[in-house]
């Protein structure tokens, strides 16, 4: 599917806070990251993540462009981004077209690779086709939205990529084969681009979440649950957070403010790494 302009939001007022526990720490953060002037693209925008994403990188002040498959998420985002210093142009785009992907990329300043599925299955019982399918929004995509977007950045001399992973690109979970292959090919692709981008001016990081609290996490919530027979407050407080020192889920809005750290221009010496937002899991 070609990208289409579905909406756009610009204004000149002061950025309000977006809410979650970490709004009130993160005003100071909010005004120092100053990204006037760029055109951002984030995937997976319409919720979750991408949208906390793009209604960060707004406020900071960049042109982004949000593209999704969901149309109709899209078309209330520009409403949120009515009061942020930059502005939010809607796309609808399917990421399982590779030509659509590479070519919405092109011209991108900062690329922020978010856009992603789940399925909770069995490695026997996986359904090959959706492993197919996640591996290509989740890895072959991003692939292809950095070919669209690294001549400009190259050309210019500046540009931030930031993978929006997990900590399944860390660590190996059972029954999320799929989930976790492309979440630790992204990590790879993302070292990649760091170690090819340095002579250039790009950066290229993951963000490494632990469960975030979106749609996504809800649906292996419900998913686990029926796998394991249990009610859906066991298998956070037994499957999900088992392994996390902090018990509680993590709000999309704390990630966007990492992904907004990473690109600032003082992030710039910050490349080929992985920022863990795990609550303490993988210090185990």
């Amino acid at each position: 599917m070609t990208a289409s302009p579905l909406t756009r939001a610009t204004s000149d007022a002061t950025t309000p806070p977006l809410g979650g526990p970490s709004a009130d720490a993160s005003d100071g953060p909010r005004r120092s990251v100053d990204l006037t002037g760029r055109t951002a693209l984030v995937t997976g925008a319409a919720s979750g993540i991408g949208r906390a994403c793009a209604l960060r990188l707004a406020a900071a002040g960049a042109e982004v462009r949000a593209v999704d498959r969901n149309a109709d998420g899209l078309r209330t985002l520009a409403d949120e981004a009515a009061d942020s210093a930059g502005a939010i142009e809607a796309h609808a785009l399917d990421l399982t077209d590779l030509d659509a992907a590479e070519r919405a990329a092109a011209g991108s300043d900062i690329l922020v690779n978010n856009a992603g599925l789940q399925l909770v299955r069995p490695i026997e019982e996986f359904p090959p086709e959706v492993f197919h399918t996640v591996l290509t929004v989740m890895l072959e995509a991003p692939f292809r939205l950095l070919r669209g977007a690294l001549p400009h950045m190259y050309a210019q001399g500046w540009g931030r990529v930031v993978n929006v992973s997990s900590v399944h690109g860390l660590r190996a979970s059972p029954f999320k084969s799929a989930y976790v292959a492309a979440k630790h090919g992204l990590e790879g692709l993302s070292k990649t681009a760091a170690l090819e981008g340095a002579p250039h001016g790009v950066t290229s990081n993951c963000v490494n979440p632990g469960y975030v609290r979106t749609p996504l996490v809800e649906q292996q919530i419900a998913d686990q649950a029926a796998a394991h027979g249990i009610p859906e407050e066991q298998v956070i407080r037994d499957v999900l957070l088992r392994d996390s020192a902090v018990k509680r889920l993590i709000e999309p809005e704390e990630v966007a403010e990492a992904v907004a750290y990473l690109c600032a221009p003082h992030a710039s010496f910050i490349t080929g790494t992985s920022m863990v937002l795990d609550g303490g899991w993988t210090a185990h």
